[in-house]
């Protein structure tokens, strides 16, 4: 059990396709302030924190009572020779992202696709993402929704 007693941390390493759309699919709708994003290209490594909303939780709250949750994910990349950056600007240190996908490309792209058009290429050698909750998660009332022009 996690520390507040309801359910595990989440903690996954995806080394193929398979393993990201899983890793994906947990941290999709994850917010991520553009000032929590972090290329160090001496350890070839890209690195973020997300506000995860916690999907697996599978809580549906009662009348009155907020049964769902976030929580901080640390997110790691490694093998990353290069990053690139489209729909929005470094600079932009107050601006928050909603993650809709982690995909892998043609051979050696990692594409992180966020809505309203943004998103980060990772120039990989291989796939390797390490994902882990960090500290608790914290109740809130607001369920991810999606248009259909999210998808797009």
């Amino acid at each position: 059990m996690g520390p507040d007693g309801s359910g595990a941390a989440l903690k996954l390493r995806a080394e193929d396709a398979d393993d990201l759309s899983v890793m994906s699919a947990c941290l999709q709708d994850a917010l991520v302030a553009i000032r929590d994003l972090a290329y160090v290209p001496e350890e070839r490594t890209f690195l973020l924190v997300a506000n995860r909303f916690r999907w697996e939780s599978g809580r549906r709250p009662a009348p009155g009572e907020t049964g769902h949750q976030r929580i901080l994910c640390g997110i790691r990349f490694s093998a990353v020779d290069g990053v690139s950056y489209s729909g929005f600007r470094r600079s932009e240190d107050d601006r928050i992202l909603s993650l809709l996908a982690i995909r892998p490309g043609e051979a050696g792209m990692i594409r992180l696709e966020f809505s309203g058009g943004a998103a980060i290429r990772l120039e990989v050698t291989r796939i390797l993402c390490h994902a882990q909750d960090l500290g608790d998660p914290w109740p809130t009332r607001w369920q991810p929704r999606h248009d259909a022009g999210d998808w797009a």
